[in-house]
């Protein structure tokens, strides 16, 4: 077993591409961190030299422990869990094929609780650690031809919620960090349901679909989620939840907590043109 001295080992899922690459590399650069990043298929990501990429399938248990049994081998510890691979879905709820559902649920909400599970008797062992999870300004409310992805995220933040005060007493922090709309590959790797023609949806969901493209394409550089996430890290008692986006992506949550709901509904149909 090999301890880097003086350096947080740090494990970032879904590290590969977009926010979790921009974490990692991020940290890298500030010095004083081993990262640790995931793929289900690092064999893909052969010139990726900037951190090691280690084989991890949110949706497979298996995959799991043997990944963490690598970092554990290795350093015998693991300061720092960014559970970040997550995926988008969009489509009508009533068109979203089950299938589809539970496997977003599984990315998104399973996966997550299934990483933070297999690290944290390691965490205990060592009487400390940093979970840290991504979740979605999505998750705060229910978007029109997103909620099984808002109502994942959501799942996340309660989740959070309830975890970390469980986890008090072995000093081990957990929190959320709910990024808005980032210009990253999530949108081309997303699921969306088929345009029907017959669809009693087709046309709003058509036009919702170009125009969360356009908010993605416009989002901001991931590069703002990384110095959020190595704030937290650094900071002595993380606070529950932090917000990254466009100020009105963050006061749209605002927003819902001191507007009707009625009347907030109405300004969530404007802004999607419905």
């Amino acid at each position: 077993m090999s301890t880097t001295q003086n350096s947080k080992i740090v494990l970032i899922t879904g590290g590969s591409s977009g926010i979790g690459k921009s974490i990692g590399e991020f940290l890298v650069q500030k010095g004083g961190y081993v990262v640790y990043g995931t793929s289900r298929n690092p064999d893909r990501f052969a010139d990726f030299k900037t951190f090691e990429l280690l084989k991890l399938d949110v949706a497979d248990t298996n995959s799991i422990r043997l990944a963490i049994d690598v970092i554990k081998e290795k350093h015998g510890r693991l300061d720092v869990l960014v559970n970040n691979a997550g995926a988008g879905i969009m489509g009508a709820v009533e068109e979203v094929p089950h299938e589809e559902i539970v496997k977003n649920f599984t990315t998104n909400f399973f996966g997550p609780v299934n990483v933070t599970k297999a690290v944290l008797p390691l965490m205990r062992a060592q009487k400390n650690g940093l979970i840290i999870n991504v979740t979605s300004i999505a998750g705060y409310m229910g978007l029109p031809f997103r909620g099984i992805y808002s109502a994942s995220k959501a799942a996340l933040e309660i989740t959070t919620e309830a975890w970390r005060m469980e986890l008090k007493d072995f000093n081990i922090k957990m929190c959320t960090i709910a990024p808005g709309d980032f210009a990253t590959n999530i949108a081309a790797g997303r699921y969306h349901t088929p345009i029907f023609e017959d669809s009693p949806y087709k046309k709003i969901y058509e036009d919702t679909l170009t125009l969360m493209d356009e908010h993605v394409d416009a989002g901001n550089d991931p590069l703002d989620m990384a110095k959020e996430v190595y704030k937290i890290i650094t900071a002595k008692n993380p606070k529950v939840h932090y917000k990254v986006g466009a100020f009105m992506q963050k006061f749209s949550i605002v927003l819902k907590r001191i507007l009707p709901d009625k009347v907030y509904e109405r300004l969530l149909m404007n802004h999607y043109k419905l």
